[in-house]
């Protein structure tokens, strides 16, 4: 049941926006949260150890079902590549039990390919699989960065005596000097480099690189980092080393891929970035080596790129600009592909309809989000707007039942004083003081309920929550006798101590709006009758006077220049707990309150 008042948007928001999701968001979203957080925890390093597994896996699969050697010899690979990955996320907490398990790892994998006779295939070092390269990076980083200098050389120069031991054995010691001299030079470089990286941040640098924006930007985007790095990893299997021109072109496809990433926040401008790297590495491509994998002088990086890129430009840009910009990108694509092509209809036909059925897909999945998008925008912001209008009513009630009651009795004081002065000069001088004593009630009240809506008070809080809250009885009695409606209040309260707070407060708020009506309207009234009592698993509240006039008279003929909703506002608070109320003339004379509030509540939303 929604408490009053209750300055609290996100919680009405959440409630009508939440039933819109559909039975597939509902199913796959807590997947995808325990997925997404694991990933929040690991950060880019995780994702790019996942692309490497993956595609080693990917290549040792392939190979495992080759011609060369028994078929599936080569999945023997797969369980040591797991588990130094299991190592280095392990080193995320405990770098130095890790380090150490991953050099016995490396060195046990290594000997069961040797004995068994698995061929391994060459990364960035000889025989070293991507998957172990970039866990022995982060195993070493980590450990550097980490541990205490004793410690991370300890453990660095283990992994680096099982890299080395295991690139030796795996290439059973007769490579090329060619191919050992690579090696040498390579894992060198990378060596210093992680050990650079690592002493970097372990000076306490760290903290920056978690407000770093890009980073949280691409963790956030983990699917398509762990696609396209997974996709470039293979594409420098095929790289061949200097003086070939692949490595240039493996940068183009780096850059192409941050572009695709990028592309949600800049659409325009990484459309035209990518433009350009397509179209340099499509001629670079003129000049490299065969070994290097292109469709139609495109990488597969590249059309994994550009197909991210016209989804996301259709779902972000106008729909008029995003044709354009795309018919950019298009044109770009069509020119590498003429390029590496002949130049006759035949030969352009089977690209240009391949091109075509994958542009019509991407388009519509860009549309497809655009509009999923806009519908919930839409609904959120419908959300938005009902929960902003019934802050609005609530604040409404808040202000009409606690500062209109204690005006209402300033007024009637005021009155009162008035005519009696003539004749009883010493009323005056009370009167007033009771003037005082209600507009100080009034100012304290006002403050309450700007604190609570400027929530410089716990939330909640406010005078509505203040009151009523641990003993109505008690409640009740002093709003009766600081009562300044100038008519005797009987009152007889009945209720078991322990009530819930909404219906408490309710039912001060009912009493209070009854006694002030009374005071404005009710002609002649020389005493009130209030009974707060519990019947049949129900408060029942009754408040009677002996005067007469009508709280529903036009408003032109009423005494003070009041807005009129405090029967509004008693119907919604009533109705807010399902219960009942009836407002009218006593068969005895006089008005007639009566409420009955239940005691267990329900609510309307059936919470």
């Amino acid at each position: 049941m929604t408490e009053w008042p209750r300055w609290d948007a996100p919680r009405l928001l959440y409630r009508r926006v939440v039933p819109t999701r559909s039975f597939r968001e509902r199913v796959t979203q807590p997947v995808h949260d325990f997925v997404a957080s694991h990933f929040r925890q690991i950060g880019l390093p995780g994702i790019v150890l996942l692309a490497a597994v993956l595609c080693d896996v990917s290549i040792i699969v392939k190979s495992s079902v080759d011609e060369l050697g028994p078929t599936g010899i080569d999945l023997l690979l797969l369980p040591g590549i797991v588990a130094l990955a299991a190592c280095a996320v392990w080193s995320y907490r405990d770098p130095l039990p890790a380090g150490l398990t991953g050099s016995v790892v490396l060195l046990t994998s290594t000997a069961l390919t040797v004995v068994v006779g698995v061929p391994s295939y060459t990364a960035l070092l000889e025989k070293i699989t991507f998957g172990e390269t970039v866990a022995g990076v982060q195993l070493v980083y980590y450990a550097v960065s980490k541990l205490r200098p004793f410690r991370a050389v300890f453990v660095t120069v283990a992994l680096m005596f099982a890299a080395v031991v295991s690139s030796g054995l795996r290439s059973r010691l007769w490579g090329s000097s060619e191919n050992l001299l690579a090696t040498a030079f390579g894992g060198t470089a990378l060596l210093i480099l992680t050990v650079l990286a690592g002493a970097y941040n372990h000076r306490g640098r760290a903290p920056g690189r978690e407000h770093n924006e890009l980073v949280a930007f691409l963790r956030h985007r983990w699917p398509l980092v762990t696609l396209l790095t997974v996709l470039l990893f293979m594409e420098l299997s095929y790289v061949e080393p200097p003086p070939s021109l692949d490595i240039l072109v493996l940068l183009c496809s780096c850059g192409a891929a941050l572009s695709a990433l990028l592309g949600s926040k800049f659409p325009f401008q990484t459309v035209v970035y990518y433009c350009a790297l397509v179209a340099v590495s499509g001629i670079l491509y003129q000049f490299t080596g065969p070994l290097y994998s292109t469709h139609y002088g495109l990488t597969l990086s590249q059309i994994a790129s550009g197909m991210i890129l016209v989804v996301q430009v259709f779902r972000y840009e106008p729909t008029m600009r995003a044709t354009w910009v795309v018919g950019l990108q298009s044109v770009a694509i069509g020119f590498v592909v003429a390029l590496h092509g002949s130049f006759s209809l035949p030969a352009l036909r089977t690209p240009f309809a391949q091109a075509l059925l994958v542009l019509g897909i991407c388009v519509s999945i860009g549309m497809y989000l655009k509009a999923r998008d806009s519908e919930r925008n839409r609904i959120i912001e419908t959300a938005v707007g009902d929960a902003q209008t019934a802050e609005r009513m609530a604040l409404a009630r808040e202000l009409h039942d606690v500062v209109a009651h204690h005006v209402t009795g300033i007024v009637v004081q005021a009155q009162a004083a008035r005519m009696l002065a003539e004749q009883n000069p010493a009323v005056v001088t009370d009167a007033l003081a009771q003037i005082e004593r209600a507009g100080t009630d009034a100012m304290t009240a006002m403050r309450r309920l700007v604190r609570s809506m400027r929530s410089d008070a716990p939330a909640g809080a406010s005078e509505f929550s203040e009151q009523a809250t641990t003993d109505l009885a008690a409640d009740l009695r002093r709003l009766v006798d600081t009562g300044n409606h100038g008519v005797t209040t009987e009152l007889t309260v009945d209720v078991p101590r322990e009530l819930p707070p909404e219906v408490a407060r309710s039912a001060l708020r009912l009493v209070q709006e009854s006694l002030t009506n009374m005071g404005k309207h009710a002609k002649d009234a020389s005493k009130a009758i209030v009974v707060v009592e519990t019947v049949d698993g129900e408060l029942h509240i009754r408040v009677s006077d002996d005067g007469t006039g009508n709280p529903e008279r036009p408003r032109a003929k009423r005494p003070s220049d009041d807005s009129g909703y405090g029967l509004i506002g008693m119907r919604e608070r009533v109705d807010l707990l399902r219960g009942r109320l009836s407002a009218g003339p006593s068969p005895e004379g006089g008005w007639l309150v009566e409420a009955w509030l239940p005691l267990t509540i329900t609510g309307k939303d059936g919470e």
